[in-house]
């Protein structure tokens, strides 16, 4: 059953994209790209939510917008339209009569008007100053009754204007995160590897000269897992963890205890800036899926300012 109704759900949104008008779609962009003031959405029942949706995902993104219910329009919300506005009507017929309504209104006000709808021969089409199709074969109820095909493509449009938005304003990540303070959106964009790495004095440091068994008790008291080897001179010359002890006990056996760091350290390992964010410095870890690096040196001019591990990134609740 659920296999059938997806097939027909493909081949429904497949004729939205085959029958979009490109060109009409580009001008509605291209209307709402140049509002100084507010876009203002609304619709009547499921179209209603959907335009709610809208609204609140182009906010999060760094357009100014709101959602009003099309009945509290003429109930004193319309007092907030001003001509540097545009309203947006979703609906499906483009015969709804509390959105036709709403139009002497709104050309009182001097803002501008975009009607989403399915019926390009709609009396709402017809009077918007900007009317953009989207087309529907039909419903996916098997009555061609509850909306379903039509509010998905007025979603789908409504997400598509909203990200052509983001980036036409140049909406950044940071931008992001200062909308999202709380949760996960909020952290990934925020929460820089300065904030969470180790440093000081509890870094686990030895010099390249040094013997496997000098360093040991710095290795294990520290119990960070790795061995960051700097030179005299302070500058980073690689590092050495546990993974890298338990193989060269197997390469070498108790002889290894008399080899210098220095033969045994893996060299310019990756490293990261302070100033990263902590999210990208996980993506770095965890690039390569077969082998997740657990500790990452900090450097600034090639010198260790700090180590990340990624159990203290996760810790933060970024991932």
């Amino acid at each position: 059953m659920l296999r059938e109704i997806f097939t027909d759900q493909r081949k429904h949104l497949e004729y939205f994209f085959d029958h979009l008008d490109q060109s009409r779609a580009e001008a509605v962009f291209h209307l709402c790209a140049g509002i100084k003031g507010f876009l203002v959405l609304s619709g009547i029942g499921k179209s209603g939510l959907v335009a709610e949706k809208i609204a609140m995902t182009l906010v999060s993104t760094g357009t100014k917008a709101l959602y009003l219910p099309s009945l509290n329009f003429l109930h004193g919300d319309i007092g907030i339209v001003s001509a540097e506005d545009c309203v947006i009507l979703l609906s499906k017929s483009g015969e709804t009569e509390e959105l036709l309504a709403l139009v002497p209104f709104i050309r009182k006000k001097g803002a501008k008007l975009i009607a989403l709808v399915s019926n390009p021969h709609s009396r709402l089409a017809k009077l918007a100053d900007a009317a953009l199709t989207l087309p529907v074969e039909k419903e996916l109820c098997p009555f061609d009754l509850a909306p379903t095909i039509s509010t998905e493509v007025q979603l789908l449009f409504g997400d598509v204007l909203t990200m052509a938005l983001m980036k036409h304003k140049g909406f950044t990540l940071a931008s992001y995160g200062e909308n999202h303070p709380s949760g996960t959106i909020g952290k990934k964009s925020t929460i820089k590897v300065s904030q969470v790495m180790i440093q000081g004095e509890s870094l686990p440091v030895c010099r390249p000269s040094q013997k496997l068994l000098e360093v040991l008790p710095e290795f294990s008291s520290k119990r960070l897992g790795c061995l960051l080897i700097v030179s005299p001179e302070g500058k980073f010359q690689g590092i050495y963890t546990d993974g890298d002890l338990r193989r060269s006990l197997q390469t070498f056996g108790s002889e290894v205890m008399q080899k210098t760091i220095e033969e045994l350290m893996t060299r310019a390992p990756i490293s990261i800036h302070a100033d990263v964010l902590a999210w990208d410095a996980l993506k770095l870890m965890q690039k390569d899926p077969k082998r997740w690096i657990m500790v990452l040196p900090v450097t600034e001019e090639d010198k260790v300012v700090g180590l990340v591990r990624m159990h203290d990134i996760i810790h933060t609740g970024i991932s």
